[in-house]
Formats: C-alpha cells, structure tokens, sequence
C-alpha cells in the first residue's frame, strides 16, 4: 500500500475501468443520432399536418418505418448512456444501483413501446 497516492487510497475515487466504453457508446450513439435526426424529421414533416388515414399509409412504407425505428432505438441507447453517467457522477451506493437499474428499465421500456407502435402501425 505504500506505492498508492492519496488519490487512489480517496474513498469511492479508484478507477472503475467503464469510463471509455460509457464514452465510445455515448459518442458512436451521438453520430448516430447526427444521421438519423434530421432524417426524421425530414420523413415526419411530411406528413405533418395530414390525415390520419395517409399517416398510417406513409408509415407503413419501409423507408419512413426503418427511420422511425432506428431513431427511437438510437435515442434510447444514448438516453441510457447518459444518465448512468450523470447518475454514477451524483450518486452512491445503493441508490446508486437503484437509479442505473431504474433508468436502464425506463429507457429500454420506452424503446420497446416505441418500435411496437410503429409495428402496429407498419404491419
């Protein structure tokens, strides 16, 4: 124990080993998202302000159903990214635990409501 500095020996201050996969996933989603964004809203404004009837026509061609799905999923997966590192920055112990476990079930869960909605909508 002689070798460690007064930083390492600082409770809840040592390496967890997870910092560069939270970055690399957050940055790779963030270019994702850079793609896919404004390709939704490009394939959302037209058929803003239309019928119900020609929404659902729209939305069951592959091209709009394909963006719509990949942005959902994308933006879920960065939401995940970034709360568990705000999280893990604010917080400790078990509630710690709680909040990552929280989140990542309320992130996934809307992912899916998501994509089945558009299933519903597609099929």
């Amino acid at each position: 124990m002689a070798f460690l500095t007064d930083r390492k020996r600082a409770e809840y201050r040592g390496s967890s080993r997870h910092g560069t996969e939270h970055f690399w996933g957050q940055t790779i989603s963030a270019v994702g998202l850079a793609i896919l964004i404004p390709l939704f809203v490009i394939t959302f404004g037209c058929v803003l302000g239309s019928s119900y009837e020609e929404v659902l026509a729209y939305y069951q061609r592959p091209f709009p159903a394909i963006i719509a799905a990949m942005t959902f999923l994308v933006s879920m997966i960065h939401f995940r990214h970034g709360i568990q590192v705000v999280i893990e920055d604010y917080s400790r112990g078990l509630q710690k635990k709680f909040l990552i476990i929280a989140f990542t079930c309320i992130a996934y869960a809307i992912a899916a409501t998501g994509l089945f909605a558009l299933a519903r909508i597609a099929l």
